[in-house]
């Protein structure tokens, strides 16, 4: 959870004042086990936080950028437990916001960002014109955005999957937060998505409400889901929740390329976007085995959820999922070790 001017899940966190991306396309347990599970460290001013170990000429220490999603989460966990088990790295974790990160990797405080959702400014600042930042091809995963409603009460009333027909619905959606109008939940305030345009450009009767972050928006659709009460949500793909509370997607204005280009005048769908991994351009060329397997490293939307799930869900450290998942998958991870 955000695309052509900073796209689906880039608006998960840059900024989606409205990631996209998604994600932010953001509290309770997710944030718990992102803050501490993986970092130990805040997130406050996460633009000053550095490792020691990166971009460490000669040493074998590589340093990863975690995004707060629980699904960038488990990519991290896998590199790391492989990287550290299988190839001999030492490994640190940094926790930062999209958009930051992108700074980051550029200085070589951070080696590699695992999930990026697209950020097409930063791309042309680092990869481009600077040549600071190299791509570190697919993660095989691909991100979509988008509204969703309860999929018991989209069985119930059809029609509501049309966006056409939500402000026949608008008072269904009512909350105290909303008021008079229909409610739209959205995740933190600092995410940039394209709610509050579409709202108004397509003349919707709602309200964009922010949980706060992303552990608050999945506290408040499980809370929803329990009393089978409606709600209308921005949410997005991949995402472990849906095993848990399956979510049927109300179908936008289809997304073309540059509807979104215009922050105040789109009235479309967020796109489908293919995640990819981006590395330090010092660490891209001299990282070893370490950089070779991060360009190698590629897994499938299930493969993600599964190891999320354990995480969110089953309450394991993200190590401890990662070793699970690792016992269990050995075909498929040991493809992306060097050979």
């Amino acid at each position: 959870m955000a695309r052509t001017r900073l796209t689906a899940r880039t608006r998960l966190t840059a900024a989606r004042t409205g990631r996209a991306a998604p994600r932010t396309r953001f509290a309770a347990l997710a944030a718990a086990v992102a803050l501490t599970a993986l970092t130990g460290c805040g997130a406050a001013d996460m633009t000053r936080q550095a490792s020691p170990y990166a971009d460490a000429k000669g040493s074998r220490t590589v340093t990863l950028s975690v995004q707060s999603w629980v699904g960038a989460q488990a990519n991290v966990a896998v590199a790391q437990y492989l990287l550290e088990h299988e190839l001999g790295y030492r490994v640190d974790t940094v926790q930062i916001d999209e958009v930051p990160a992108w700074d980051a990797l550029s200085q070589g405080r951070v080696d590699a960002l695992l999930e990026d959702w697209g950020h097409p400014e930063q791309e042309k600042r680092y990869v481009d014109d600077k040549a600071t930042i190299k791509p570190g091809g697919e993660l095989g995963v691909t991100g979509h955005i988008g509204w969703f409603v309860p999929t018991y009460f989209a069985e119930q009333q059809p029609d509501v999957t049309d966006w056409k027909n939500l402000n026949k619905y608008a008072k269904d959606f009512r909350t105290a937060e909303s008021g008079s109008k229909g409610q739209l939940m959205d995740g933190s305030p600092s995410y940039v998505t394209n709610d509050k345009a579409l709202v108004k450009n397509l003349g919707l009767d709602y309200q964009v409400v922010f949980a706060g972050s992303e552990a608050a928006q999945i506290t408040q659709i499980k809370q929803f889901a329990k009393e089978k009460k409606p709600f209308l949500s921005y949410w997005y793909k991949p995402q472990w929740l849906f095993e848990k509370v399956p979510m049927t997607e109300v179908k936008l204005p289809a997304h073309e390329e540059g509807c979104d280009a215009d922050a105040e005048k789109v009235a479309c769908a967020y796109p489908h976007t293919p995640l990819r991994k981006f590395l330090n351009a010092r660490f891209a060329d001299g990282g070893g085995d370490a950089a070779a397997f991060l360009k190698k490293f590629r897994w499938t939307t299930e493969m993600q959820n599964d190891v999320s799930l354990m995480i969110a869900e089953e309450k394991l450290a993200p190590q401890e999922a990662a070793a699970r998942w690792v016992k269990a998958n050995e075909a498929t991870w040991r493809a992306w070790l060097p050979s």
